[in-house]
């Protein structure tokens, strides 16, 4: 039972977002990814600090692991998701000659308007994105399995924080990718299959987490360092712009939906 919801929720997770970015790429106005960009902070952060860190530290006074270990595997989570970044950032940087286009495109939370107006620098970067893509979502099929195997309600708060910053990054992904493929059905169907690994992570993700179970704690731990990790480097610096009184308010309202949200998710499954 545990492996189907898994694989429902890394489904839901991986593809869902591609669909869903492509419905606000294709369909809906770009603007809209901005307002996604501050719900999935709040989302991020709230899933984060209020479902997986408080079940690790239950689980590991069962597992007689110390505080010190987890704030130590959490450290340890958020300096290495900094040096993947800077890893990424190095590898777009010398391949394309610093161009500080393909920098911003390392980042997992794009803006699409960005990837717009500068689409003319991406005609080579199809296969980089699919690629990238899909190793960040074996990694996030890996992370949701973890939250189901210790709590199936953590697991579907783990799955829809995924998703939620995952849009903003697939709608950039698409934008991307018409550019370097002409057909749009073309460019939604090898991003779906790119979010389809996601599952194949979450089976991966039980089958190790199971074996590991006594590690469980430390897995939740690097889910949560992980979506810190990407709230505060990538999200919110996107949103740290000079705005009007009236766009800062929705900006704010928006990060608070994304809080409320986990919140009210954490309250329903519980009945």
């Amino acid at each position: 039972m545990t492996l189907i919801s898994i694989l429902v929720g890394t489904l839901v997770a991986g593809m869902g977002s591609v669909w869903l970015a492509a419905l606000l790429a294709y369909a809906l106005l770009s603007r809209f990814t901005q307002h996604l960009l501050s719900l999935a902070a709040g989302a991020l952060l709230a899933t984060a600090f209020t479902r997986l860190l408080p079940e690790a530290f239950e689980l590991s006074v069962a597992a007689g692991v110390s505080a010190q270990g987890l704030f130590g595997a959490l450290l340890v989570g958020l300096v290495f998701f900094f040096l993947l970044d800077k890893a990424e950032l190095w590898h777009h940087g010398h391949e394309h000659g610093h161009d500080p286009v393909h920098e911003a495109h390392a980042h997992h939370a794009h803006d699409a308007h960005h990837h717009h107006h500068h689409h003319d620098h991406h005609h080579s970067g199809g296969w980089a994105v699919l690629l990238g893509d899909s190793v960040h979502a074996f990694g996030d099929g890996i992370l949701i399995a973890a939250a189901f195997v210790a709590d199936p309600r953590l697991g579907i708060a783990a799955a829809l924080a995924v998703m939620a910053h995952e849009v903003p990054h697939h709608v950039g992904d698409l934008v991307v990718l018409r550019q370097t493929l002409s057909n749009p059905r073309a460019a939604l169907f090898k991003l779906s299959l790119a979010g389809g690994v996601t599952a194949i992570g979450g089976v991966v993700g039980y089958l190790l987490v199971g074996a590991l179970q006594e590690y469980l704690p430390f897995f939740l731990v690097a889910a949560a360092s992980s979506f810190i990790y990407v709230a505060l480097a990538d999200l919110i610096p996107q949103l740290q712009k000079r705005l009007s009184p009236k766009e800062t308010a929705a900006q704010v309202a928006w990060l608070f939906a994304g809080i409320a949200l986990v919140a009210a998710l954490g309250e329903w499954v519980q009945h």
